[in-house]
């Protein structure tokens, strides 16, 4: 009796933990009900040691399986008011028939987005236009795409109709989302279309645009360096901040994290150039979860591989930029005319979720994890499971080969191989107009170090093929148009760039880069001093170094002396104006000054002038007259790329060849006069890449 009485027990004890234990209702009174009928059993305990290991593993297997989703199809609800995906990783949650994300829920957050916003301020796609015109892009129809186990793929539509616009632009709009199995996360791409009777209209900036769950997601991670704990958008308001110099920046004075007191918020702080700014997103370090904008590909996004775009920034907000004139100003082309027919496919992308446990350094193990994801992303881009035929798969898309190579004969007899250089196929056009280029597709890629690229999987269409070169000035265009078609491979053999070039170099500053990193960036001054960066690096970021030019310059402007200055101390690294007394600005006026042992009357010399950027600026050149009425050149009024106020460090390249006449130079001491003349604010200016004098051309072979 005492036998069966431990054996009963023992049955209790195994029943009881099971049921606590198993998360699967079905599973647990299995093992209750085979519990129940041991009793009897002759074999008692080890039968019911055996079943208990076999749960044990069996449970843990079936979470994994669980954990990663290859068990769990992608199931579809469609109501009159919602659309609900849900693949057992993410539930996603759709306003019918708006088409406004409105409900994320990944392990026990039940919404990663903010739940106090409207539904049409969750997750949306927005578009820019004139007069205005604001438009979230709200769709009247949802059409299932794609259903099975395995993936799920919806479009919401809306057609153009010009009598009940709305303010909405003249656009037809499909915006798609795709769920698929095993991926803890969405797909999002957008079909936009113009036919050719839909009156103009202007598209300033298209995105996609999440609003995260305050009170959760607060550290942001924009690249490896950039990543921190931002401040609460109420830290922002009158009462916790001061407004600096446009509204974008402030001062955190009373911010609701303490150690954030004192340093300066501002969105642009943290943009990145297109081709970095693949991976961006949140973590709520409470929760271990991590959420992630991952863009596989730039071929969809305007102005080449080094326009600037925001990121993620107080909100907590992240960003999908697909178009805008951030950094270029009115210059991009952003303009549809009537009669101009338009389509393009923007995406997909994809909002990634993952999770650390809670001993776990979050920030390095989702941060580490989300760049494993984009690393797949890319190797899988061109998706072969999006189902719009306007998004052709890598079968249906071709690549162009070839080798660049760079004749300078004033640099070196032989042919340099263009080593680590900008290769790009874009809308034809002219040399370098890929930077204002806003309508098509772009596809960039960089040599390796003997000048070899292969451009893959490039979209059917017409394109010219442009390229740069670190350390030589000017736009490469190749005189040929290439039209690529389904399945084709182009070989273009060894293609030869020679740069502007009239004579031998006198002298040079800076370094030719489309930048101005290279020239002196000042110390912040320490009342708006921010952790940007994990090491200090970008220096450029921070605000108000525009000020620090009157700091270092109290009295008079910049002057280098070639062969003594150094251009990474003595050059500022932006031509701005200077603050004197009553807090007005004067134009500048900088000094080169050298020496010339010899000089050809005749001849005619050059000045190669390269602009990094320049906003609602003007640069006057004078040969040693600084007082001459009439300037010798000038670039008259340019630019409206912002670059100083927006923390960046380039904008548009512009380069001027200058030739100057030998009569205008003199033997011995000489002097050019730069004169930056628009002062009505701190932020007219301009940012040189790379000035250099060329002597008078002689032959070389």
């Amino acid at each position: 009796m005492e036998k069966v009485e431990n054996r009963r027990q023992l049955v209790l004890w195994v029943m009881i933990e099971l049921s606590l234990f198993l998360s699967d209702g079905i599973s647990a009174r299995f093992f209750l009900i085979t519990s129940f009928c041991m009793l009897i059993s002759p074999f008692g305990p080890s039968l019911l040691l055996y079943m208990r290991i076999m749960a044990y593993v069996g449970l843990n297997c079936r979470k994994l399986l669980k954990d990663n989703g290859s068990d769990n199809r992608v199931r579809l609800q469609i109501s009159h008011r919602h659309v609900v995906i849900d693949n057992g990783l993410v539930e996603v949650t759709i306003e019918n028939p708006t088409g406004y994300l409105i409900g994320v829920k990944y392990k026990d957050m039940q919404n990663v987005l903010e739940s106090r916003n409207t539904n049409h301020n969750k997750g949306y796609w927005d578009i820019v236009g004139d007069e205005d015109v604001y438009d979230k892009l709200e769709t009247k129809h949802v059409e299932v795409i794609t259903q099975t186990d395995d993936l799920v793929e919806l479009s919401f539509t809306k057609k153009w109709n010009s009598r009940n616009h709305d303010k909405t632009l003249p656009l037809n709009v499909q915006k798609r989302f795709i769920v698929r199995r095993g991926i803890p996360g969405l797909y999002m791409y957008g079909i936009f279309e113009r036919e050719e009777d839909f009156p103009e209209a202007h598209m300033y900036q298209i995105r996609i645009a999440f609003k995260l769950k305050e009170n959760k997601f607060r550290f942001m991670a924009v690249s490896d360096t950039i990543q921190r704990i931002m401040p609460r958008s109420e830290d922002r308001d009158e009462r916790h901040s001061q407004t600096l110099g446009f509204k974008e920046a402030v001062l955190l004075t009373n911010p609701s994290n303490p150690s954030l007191k004192g340093e300066v918020d501002d969105k642009y702080q943290y943009s990145a150039e297109n081709k970095d700014n693949k991976l961006n997103g949140w973590i709520s370090e409470d929760d271990g979860v991590g959420f992630w904008i991952i863009t596989p590909s730039n071929e969809f996004r305007t102005g080449g591989p080094h326009k600037q775009d925001l990121t993620s920034h107080v909100g907590p907000t992240a960003l999908s930029m697909f178009v805008s004139t951030h950094y270029t100003g009115s210059e991009i082309d952003t303009f549809y005319k009537q009669g101009e027919a338009w389509k393009k496919v923007f995406g997909p992308v994809l909002i990634y979720l993952n999770s650390a446990s809670s001993k776990d350094d979050h920030n390095k193990i989702l941060w580490n994890d989300a760049k494993r994801q984009l690393s797949e992303e890319i190797e899988s881009w061109p998706y072969n499971f999006a189902r719009s035929e306007d998004f052709p798969h890598s079968e249906q898309r071709g690549q162009v080969n070839g080798q660049l190579l760079v004749q300078d004969r004033y640099m070196v007899r032989e042919l340099m191989h263009a080593k680590s250089a900008f290769v790009g196929l874009a809308a034809p056009g002219d040399a370098g107009s890929w930077q204002t280029e806003g309508k098509g597709y772009q596809f960039w890629t960089q040599t390796d170090n003997i000048g070899r690229f292969s451009i893959k999987n490039v979209r059917p269409g017409k394109y010219n093929l442009y390229a740069w070169v670190h350390g030589f000035i000017g736009n490469y265009k190749l005189d040929l148009n290439i039209t690529i078609q389904p399945g084709n491979k182009i070989e273009l053999g060894t293609l030869i760039y020679d740069p502007p070039r009239n004579g031998p170099t006198l002298w040079e500053i800076g370094v030719p880069d489309r930048t101005a990193a290279e020239f002196f960036i000042p110390e912040p001054n320490p009342q708006f001093m921010n952790s940007i960066t994990k090491d200090g690096s970008d220096k450029f970021r921070q605000y108000g170094l525009w000020d620090r030019y009157s700091d270092i310059y109290p009295e008079g402007d910049l002057v280098y002396t070639v062969g003594t200055s150094n251009y990474s101390r003595d050059w500022f690294f932006a031509h701005v104006p200077r603050i004197v007394a009553n807090s007005t600005n004067r134009a500048t006026t900088w000094q080169i000054k050298y020496n010339l042992e010899e000089v050809n009357e005749h001849g005619t010399y050059t000045l190669q002038l390269a602009l990094a950027a320049a906003s609602y600026a003007e640069v006057q050149v004078r040969f040693n007259n600084p007082d001459a009425r009439r300037p010798y050149f000038t670039t008259k009024r340019i630019g409206y790329d912002n670059v100083v106020a927006r923390h960046g460090i380039h904008g548009l390249y512009r380069l001027y060849s200058i030739k100057v006449p030998g009569y205008s130079f003199r033997q011995g001491d000489n002097t050019i006069y730069l004169t930056q003349t628009r002062s009505q604010s701190s932020f007219e200016a301009v940012m040189y890449d790379y000035i250099r004098l060329e002597g008078p051309s002689s032959l070389v072979n």
